[in-house]
């Protein structure tokens, strides 16, 4: 692929780190945000669906647009959409601390979730333009790394800015940190694709439709019914979308979403990774907070301390990992790495409303090694499973099958928490109708708010409440740790088995070290 550059008064290392801190702030407003949607819901008395759809609305539209915004990037070039997604995540989440209506808080985090698209295509793209050979590689790597330290530091630094300032400042920190890399784009060279024909909108607007329509019925599953009209339309919509999406890239002379690249079964296997990482991380990233705040009665800020167990190891193994794939195989530390999730994760059932630092020490850590493995080697197997002429496309779609099994993921274990809760509810909740019937029980105690539930009552039926409403939704927690252990674990063979495949035009999956 032909490439114009401009290279006037840049630097590789600024762009390197522009590039890592911007790449990293964007997970950390997924993950970040979630420690503070108990306070959200609180502060501003919503639903669980309306609050949910402050981390789905974001996760969701990132996912379904990077495709379009990559190509765009090439088009209008890559430090202008770099630019121009730093300009809109900073309006959309400076914007999202300053207000106080539910629907708007969710459209701001959609529109940033545009933006979060658009800077990491954008960034990923100069990085490539910047580095060749093995220091592309290694660049690389950072970029992974740095991705793997915002899903990591995001709820304990969120955590310590709910307790001090409230939830807003979340958002506001978060939208500084972007305005300062903002101040590096005069250093940053400038580059497009001259061979570039536009935006493949059909397929666009086809994987982002499925990819809503799916969303959205789990999301509205546990309210209206599994069975319910509206859901089952949802479903049919996601299908035919679906089939849609690949009818149009099959017929396109230069796709955005190359098909046929899943007929490599290692680099179907590299992309499944952090699909399985998803459910086994980047869930307990988002629900744990709320399970420490609301059931064990945390504050905010040693939520997010207590949630360092789990995200320092991530922040170290992948060094490791990186040293480590010199001797064993590649394939086995990621077989690997997806048992110890899938232990860690079964390990985890131990948690109750009474856990400390001793129940959780031995899970958490197990979890984050596992993933901290993983995290050191997926981004550079991405585009070594693949003939270098393709690595773009391959990095974009392992990209986009990230966020799009993290915004599955999250919307699905979310909807069964709150049905599993509801079905243990049923029938004895009628003691306590003043609190409301089991659906809105549940999704407040999803919420992490059944102290605001139990002060409703009457206060002879308070600590029966809270202990009636805990003890159902730490039993349905234990039901989906078993899952996602089960998907982990099952996975892990699976894994191995395609990277041992020999069809790539590859030996073996690149080791990334930074």
């Amino acid at each position: 692929m032909s490439t114009s550059v401009s290279t006037r008064r840049t630097s590789p290392a600024i762009t390197l780190v522009a590039v890592c801190v911007a790449c990293g702030l964007l997970p950390a407003s997924l993950t970040g945000t979630s420690i503070a949607l108990p306070a959200i819901g609180t502060d501003l008395g919503v639903s669980l669906v309306s609050v949910q759809w402050i981390v789905n609305a974001y996760n969701l539209t990132f996912a379904s647009v990077m495709l379009a915004t990559g190509a765009l990037a090439d088009l209008v070039g890559r430090k202008r959409m770099f630019a121009m997604g730093l300009a809109g995540f900073v309006a959309c989440t400076a914007a999202a601390g300053a207000v106080s209506d539910i629907v708007v808080l969710d459209v701001l985090r959609g529109a940033a979730g545009i933006a979060a698209a658009m800077v990491l295509t954008a960034a990923s793209a100069m990085l490539a333009q910047a580095f060749d050979g093995p220091a592309r590689m290694k660049a690389f790597g950072w970029l992974g790394s740095s991705f793997g330290l915002g899903l990591a530091l995001g709820p304990s630094t969120s955590g310590v800015l709910v307790d001090l300032w409230g939830w807003r400042a979340v958002f506001f920190t978060h939208a500084l940190i972007a305005a300062a890399v903002a101040l590096t784009l005069p250093k940053l060279a400038e580059s497009r694709n001259p061979d570039a024909t536009g935006v493949d909108w059909l397929g666009t607007t086809t994987f982002s439709g499925s990819l809503f329509a799916l969303t959205l019925a789990l999301v509205e599953g546990p309210q209206l019914g599994w069975a319910a009209p509206t859901v089952l339309v949802l479903y049919a919509a996601c299908v035919v979308l679906l089939v849609a999406f690949v009818v149009a890239e099959s017929r396109q002379a230069r796709p955005m979403f190359d098909l046929t690249l899943f007929r490599q079964p290692r680099f179907v296997a590299v992309c499944l990774m952090p699909v399985l990482l998803a459910f086994g991380f980047v869930c307990l990233l988002v629900f744990l907070p709320s399970f420490f705040i609301g059931i064990t009665g945390m504050s905010a800020q040693r939520a997010g301390l207590t949630m360092l167990l789990l995200t320092v190891p991530v922040l170290v193994f992948p060094v490791v990992a990186g040293t480590v794939s010199k001797t064993v195989p590649p394939r086995v530390l990621l077989g690997v790495s997806l048992l110890l999730v899938a232990g860690g994760a079964a390990w985890l059932t131990a948690i109750d409303r009474t856990s400390g630092v001793a129940t959780l020490l031995g899970p958490l850590l197990v979890i984050g090694t596992g993933v901290g493995i993983s995290f050191g080697l997926l981004d550079g197997a991405a585009v070594s499973t693949v003939d270098a002429s393709r690595a773009g496309m391959a990095a974009g779609m392992f990209n986009t099958m990230r966020l799009t099994g993290e915004a599955v993921a999250i919307a699905g274990m979310g909807s069964l928490l709150v049905t599993l809760t509801r079905g243990g509810l049923t029938g004895d909740i009628g003691r306590y109708a003043a609190a409301g019937d089991a659906g809105v029980v549940a999704n407040k105690a999803a919420q992490g708010q059944i102290a605001d539930l139990a002060a409703t009552l009457p206060a002879g039926q308070r600590v029966a409440f809270t202990d009636f409403v805990s003890g159902s939704y730490t039993t349905a927690f234990h039901t989906v740790l078993w899952l996602l252990a089960a998907v982990c674990a099952l996975g892990a063979p699976a894994i191995v088995w395609m990277l041992r495949d020999r069809t790539s035009t590859v030996d073996e999956l690149a080791p990334v070290t930074p």
